[in-house]
């Protein structure tokens, strides 16, 4: 008899690296993406390895809430009376059992009882003869139907699309059955891996000729005249012209603000909030890197990938600056000197604000669960705060883009709203101008940008433009 190998008892390493991240999220502000490349360094995960545990991770995110729903029934008590490791193994079980055709039944028990015994230290008690049992009932559990519409939409909508209840039941109020049935749907599908072509460097046509040749199939974005869909493909970095800075990773809806400020050659740009720089460098290609361009960012370490961002991009008209746009006084003093040049007067302003994100759900599914509804309020404090101090370092004349992730009136009209109520040296103006002919119809009826609820595969961004008219 051949004897099983001393890793035979010993979960895969995609698997434990899924637990370890799923865990680590848990307490974590860091995104998915940040913990797994990470785990996968620690780890040393090869490709394969990575790719399956990056499905288990963000699986699990994007159908948390259906897997627990799932799993409720064939558990002797609620999940939430479970320590936190042990729902994490049930739930990267379950996912493998409802949703990845690709693995076993067998093999995904099995795979959770390993990494349940692993954690036996930890625990300080083996639940792997809990997992096991609590799995294979789920094996044996008929799908119950889902929960009705007509009754309760708001639990239907959350246990259907995985969301928690609070948003599904705002969407229902603020839109009706059918379009939160359709926002709700979009946090939990795998967004497309969307690239803005450095159209400085090369064409959009040159480019999508170099992924074919490459094996790679992609496709023109609709509505950005300047966006590929890659739709297959491996890492980003092995992406052909990726160390050329032939593209930027952006989502085709985020592509369609910066031409909103209208730039011209040689003008002075503000990007308050610019950090890791996707619109500042996109900015840049739009001016043939004639304007100058401030990146303004609190946290140093981001601007750190920022400026790694406009080296590979070959932008360098586009100026890191570590201040906080809440200041005006760190604002006017901005200059390119060692002394700071007091006053500067802007004649183009970009806020791409902090916000709730709740348009980019789908990107990061572990946003689902750290949010709530108390934090409208605080972020539109923050955002009309970023506003008032960035406005009066706009020249008479100029013109600021102000733009959001968000889905929600309170961070967006209302934000813009309640700002032209004390700005009366403002005027909004009509994006419409700025926008290709196939974006027209994502212009509100006051005249802004709004994706939400598009049919393109895009992610869910707002945006306002606002000219300073008083001399």
């Amino acid at each position: 008899m051949t004897r099983p190998s001393a890793d035979s008892n010993k979960s895969s390493p995609s698997r434990t690296v899924a637990f370890a991240v799923l865990m680590e999220s848990l307490t974590s502000d860091a995104g998915l993406d940040s913990l797994i490349d990470r785990a996968s360094m620690r780890f040393r995960l090869d490709t394969r390895d990575r790719a399956l545990a990056l499905e288990l991770v963000y699986g699990v995110m994007r159908r948390l809430w259906t897997i627990d729903w799932r799993l409720a029934p064939v558990l002797d008590k609620p999940m939430a009376r479970l320590p936190a490791a042990v729902q994490m193994l049930l739930r990267i079980g379950a996912y493998q059992l409802l949703f990845l055709d690709r693995v076993p039944p067998s093999a995904a028990v099995s795979e959770s009882v390993k990494l349940a015994k692993a954690q036996r230290e930890k625990l300080q008690r083996d639940w792997s003869g809990f997992v096991n049992a609590v799995l294979r009932a789920l094996m044996r559990e008929p799908e119950p139907p889902w929960p009705s519409m007509e009754i309760h939409a708001s639990e239907a909508l959350a246990v259907r699309y995985s969301v928690p209840e609070w948003l599904s039941r705002r969407w229902l109020d603020r839109w009706g059955l059918n379009r939160a049935a359709a926002a709700c749907e979009q946090t939990s599908l795998i967004p497309p891996l969307t690239l803005r072509v450095n159209t400085l460097l090369i064409s959009r046509n040159e480019f999508l000729a170099r992924l074919r040749e490459a094996g790679l199939a992609a496709k023109p974005t609709r509505v950005s005249p300047i966006g590929v869909v890659v739709e297959e493909g491996g890492a980003v970095p092995s992406i052909p012209g990726y160390s050329s800075g032939y593209f930027y990773v952006e989502d085709e809806a985020a592509q369609l603000i910066p031409p909103l400020l209208d730039v011209q050659p040689g003008s002075l740009v503000l990007d308050a909030c610019a950090a890791p720089g996707g619109k500042a460098t996109h900015i840049a290609e739009l001016t043939n890197d004639t304007a100058r361009i401030y990146a303004v960012d609190r946290s140093e370490a981001r601007l750190k990938l920022l400026q790694a961002n406009c080296t590979r991009l070959r932008h360098p008209s586009v100026i890191p600056v570590v201040a906080d746009a809440r200041d005006p006084s760190k604002i006017h003093a901005i200059s390119e000197e060692s002394e700071p040049r007091a006053f500067i007067s802007f004649d183009r302003i970009l806020i791409d604000a902090p916000c709730s994100g709740l348009g980019v759900l789908r990107r990061h599914p572990e946003a689902k669960w750290r949010k709530s509804s108390e934090q409208f309020e605080r972020h539109q404090a923050l955002q009309i705060q970023i506003l008032d101090s960035t406005a009066s370092c706009l020249r008479p004349g100029g013109v600021l883009v102000y733009s959001t992730c968000s889905t929600e009136a309170e961070e967006n009209e209302a934000v813009i709203e309640q700002f032209l109520s004390s700005h009366a040296e403002f005027r909004r103006q009509s994006v419409a101008p700025w926008l290709p002919a196939a974006a027209q119809d994502f212009v509100t009826e006051r005249g802004d940008l709004s994706t939400i609820g598009n049919r393109e595969s895009m992610d869910a961004f707002y945006a306002a433009r606002l000219k300073h008219v008083r001399s």
